[in-house]
């Protein structure tokens, strides 16, 4: 009997270790096909180069390859996870009904902060549908009037100044001023506000790449008509929907899978209402709570480590609802090959290559459009591009929260981030329901989580 119950374990021990090994040589398999996909393209590419200028050398490569939390999905022992975060969630939800069972004797379901945090929808959709046909029209049709006269004008120089110039107040006027006017007047909600300012910022940097990935073409050009083939407004059409910032030639899969497009819109709504159950159930007792203390250092800490693990499961939400879930499906719809918007940014050991892997598609923009045109100084490039990166941070979150609390510029991981996720939602809440009386200069630059009274 002992034999048997030796061999039995043997052979689990066997199993345990065959998966382990497929795993690794998949892993390696993969690293060396896409090493050698992106060779066979460069090198594709390198007879074009030296025609086309300077700029087209640093040209990211698009491979046909999936997310990297769908091939890893597909491993049975990481689905354990999932099945984890899932579970949680209905755990949130159970506890929640039993709750207002107990308490009230009925359910409530209360979903007015979900409902406020996306109010005035209509007013959000009018606002990107002027932001999406200007960056569709105006600036496609910018540079159809500057490719054509470009090689017959007499002054060429003077000519490009005053057509981007024109172009400039153009974008200051509909992409700067207007979006930033419509949640100021409006008074839009949180959420509301996340999509006006993310797609400001979104289209700002797609007609940025588009103009500078044609702007070389057309200068190098030389037909007899002075006239060059731009791209088809269908193609920068494509561009403006697509989940990438480089307007760059991308492989397309066969077909569409209708049915992942709608899981992932699932997970997406999902990670919504998981998020609304974390902020009722585990961050609103702990901020409520510390507004009815006299404020202290000991009691500004605890609430920040009491809310620190929801902060950083709202973070890790955030990510897998828009870099997997949202641009994974739109990818599908569009037949967008190259999925990846993320690597593994969980196994980085330094802040450089966090920030490399955590968003590749803004990453890759600051690489190719900012860092690689700011000279030849690698250290005043790297900070250049971190300030940048930091302002721009800085100006999405006070606009959309409607404060000032510069927590995000300080370089951080995972954990610290959770932490910064959970100051924010502190002070938005104290920022609803403790609204100032006086406004005082002191008033107005303090946090109002530190002095909230409700």
């Amino acid at each position: 009997m002992d034999s048997v119950t030796s061999l039995i374990q043997w052979r689990r021990h066997m199993e345990v270790v065959k998966l382990e090994l497929l795993e690794q040589v998949q892993a390696q398999l993969r690293d060396v096909l896409d090493k050698a996909m992106e060779e066979a393209a460069q090198s594709y590419l390198q007879p074009h180069r030296k025609a086309l200028g300077s700029l087209l050398e640093k040209r990211k490569v698009f491979v046909n390859r999936q997310s990297l939390l769908d091939e890893l999905l597909e491993v049975e022992h990481f689905r354990t996870f999932y099945h984890i975060f899932i579970a949680m969630l209905c755990v949130f939800i159970l506890s929640t009904v039993a709750v207002d069972v107990i308490n009230q004797g009925s359910l409530d379901l209360d979903f007015d902060l979900f409902i406020f945090a996306f109010g005035c929808l209509p007013t959000v959709l009018a606002t990107w549908l002027v932001m999406f046909l200007y960056t569709l029209l105006v600036p496609y049709k910018a540079l159809q009037l500057w490719a054509g006269s470009y090689h017959t004008v007499r002054f060429p120089r003077l000519f490009t100044a005053i057509l981007l110039e024109a172009l400039l107040a153009c974008h200051a006027a509909v992409l700067g001023y207007y979006p930033i006017y419509t949640v100021i007047q409006h008074q839009l909600p949180a959420a509301s506000r996340f999509i006006v300012i993310l797609k400001q910022v979104s289209f700002l940097m797609k007609s940025h790449s588009f103009l500078l990935e044609a702007v070389p073409g057309i200068i190098h050009a030389k037909p007899p008509d002075g006239e060059m083939k731009l791209p088809a407004l269908s193609t920068y059409l494509y561009f403006l929907f697509s989940p990438a910032t480089d307007q760059l030639p991308s492989p397309r899969t066969p077909y569409v899978r209708w049915k992942y497009v709608a899981q992932n819109f699932a997970k997406f709504l999902g990670c919504l209402f998981y998020s609304y159950f974390i902020l009722e159930c585990l961050c609103i007792p702990v901020f409520t709570n510390m507004s009815k203390q006299p404020f202290s250092i000991k009691t500004l800490v605890l609430s920040i480590f009491n809310a620190t693990l929801p902060g950083t499961f709202l973070l890790l939400l955030s990510f897998f609802a828009f870099l997997q879930c949202w641009l994974n499906a739109f990818a599908e719809m569009l037949r967008f090959a190259d999925r990846t918007f993320y690597k593994d940014w969980w196994n980085s050991t330094s802040f450089a290559t966090y920030y490399r892997t955590w968003n590749v598609v803004v990453h890759d923009w600051l690489c190719y459009y900012v860092y690689q045109d700011l000279g030849r100084s690698r250290v005043a490039a790297m900070l250049s591009v971190f300030i940048m990166s930091a302002i721009v941070h800085e100006y999405v979150i006070t606009l959309c929260f409607g404060f000032f609390y510069p927590v995000n510029c300080s370089p951080s991981l995972p954990s610290s981030e959770g932490i910064q996720v959970c100051l924010y939602c502190q002070e938005w809440y104290a920022q609803i329901h403790c609204p100032l009386e006086q406004k005082t200069f002191w008033g107005l630059v303090t946090p109002r989580s530190w002095s909230c009274r409700s």
